[in-house]
């Protein structure tokens, strides 16, 4: 409820100072598990695809943002939940599994911590691994103009992309960084 809540307050936000825009919200699969992979450049950019897509978005967040009681609390009742990213964080990895395989959406940003210049940079593996391990489709998403106050804020969905040959397999770390490439190679493109 608090969600819906505070996306619908916050898209108003966004339309009249950011005057956003969202673009392609149709290829946001309707229902089943969907891994959205976006790029991440502001602190805004969570709040800006959780807001562009039709469907409540789990976020994999960086476990310090749980260290403040008050935005912890806050974070894990919109469906945001712990990463630490010094290590292999298998509860993370459990809990967006568990997600998945309900039916819900979960957002990572690959980068793993926000580009200062802008550009795409080079992705950890989680995201393509968890959509090996859940037989989920990777939505990339492309986040523009989020820095600063005032420059317009555009969301660009791409088109989902499946992975069936290799679903039920144990996917070796090429495989992994090849699919990972390809999103953000996706994510580059849309981002222009």
């Amino acid at each position: 409820m608090l969600y819906w809540f505070l996306r619908t307050v916050i898209r108003f936000i966004l339309l009249f100072w950011r005057r956003w825009r969202v673009i392609g919200l149709e290829n946001l699969p309707a229902q089943g598990g969907v891994v959205v992979v976006a790029n991440h450049v502001s602190n805004l950019d969570p709040v800006v695809v959780g807001c562009a897509l039709n469907r409540q978005v789990h976020f994999m967040a960086k476990i310090e943002l749980f260290r403040n009681a008050l935005l912890g609390m806050l974070i894990r009742q919109l469906g945001a939940f712990p990463v630490n990213r010094e290590k292999s964080d298998r509860q993370a990895i459990r809990t967006a599994l568990e997600l998945l395989h309900a039916g819900r959406v979960v957002g990572i940003f690959p980068e793993g911590t926000r580009s200062k210049t802008g550009e795409i940079q080079k992705p950890h593996l989680g995201a393509a691994l968890l959509a090996f391990k859940a037989d989920a489709p990777l939505l990339p998403v492309a986040v523009k103009g989020t820095r600063g106050f005032f420059s317009r804020v555009t969301v660009v969905v791409g088109k989902p992309i499946y992975i069936p040959d290799l679903w039920h397999s144990k996917p070796g770390k090429g495989e992994l960084e090849q699919i990972s490439d390809q999103v953000m190679g996706t994510i580059a493109a849309l981002a222009k």
